[in-house]
């Protein structure tokens, strides 16, 4: 009986130990938030309220990382006159100058045809764990699934470059 105890015991300490320990996916999301940091992307868990879907009644809300790229290149002028947009991944009404699968957040309308243009170039090169882009005066934002190895970060800015240097 006493041994019955005491390995009783030591599986109970193995067991919460085990449970303490993060596991091999929450090991990946630290190495490629560290990696992010490193690039100056600051990273954070936001709420995303998309758009209603087509012949949905109500709209969905996800928690997904958001990795902010932080705008350096912009005035004080430009950052007050501003005009912030937000585009999702989901089929929706609000989907005018975009391309298939995509819907405005926030912005329809405000930007010229040649913003929207190449934001929807940058949209038609998004992997399917990306669901959304976010522009504002202080950040270039990314709802990224952390999907993929790690040079897939690279990938994103690489992207996202382009809307970055020529301020949409």
């Amino acid at each position: 009986m006493k041994w019955f105890i005491v390995a009783l015991v030591v599986a109970s300490l193995i067991g919460s130990i085990m449970w303490v320990m993060p596991s091999p996916r929450q090991r990946y999301q630290a190495h490629l938030r560290l990696k992010a940091r490193k690039l100056g992307i600051q990273v954070q868990l936001a709420r995303v309220e998309l758009p209603r879907a087509r012949g949905e009644t109500e709209s969905e809300v996800r928690t997904i990382p958001a990795y902010r790229i932080p705008r350096t290149n912009l005035e004080r002028n430009e950052r007050d006159s501003w005009t912030p947009w937000e585009v999702l991944r989901v089929d929706a009404l609000d989907n005018v100058g975009l391309i298939e699968g995509w819907s405005w957040s926030k912005g329809q309308g405000t930007l010229s045809p040649v913003a929207v243009e190449r934001i929807n170039a940058v949209l038609s090169q998004l992997s399917d764990d990306v669901v959304g882009i976010e522009s504002t005066p202080l950040s270039l934002t990314l709802y990224w699934g952390e999907r993929g190895d790690e040079s897939r970060l690279d990938d994103l800015c690489a992207l996202t470059r382009p809307l970055l240097e020529q301020k949409i």
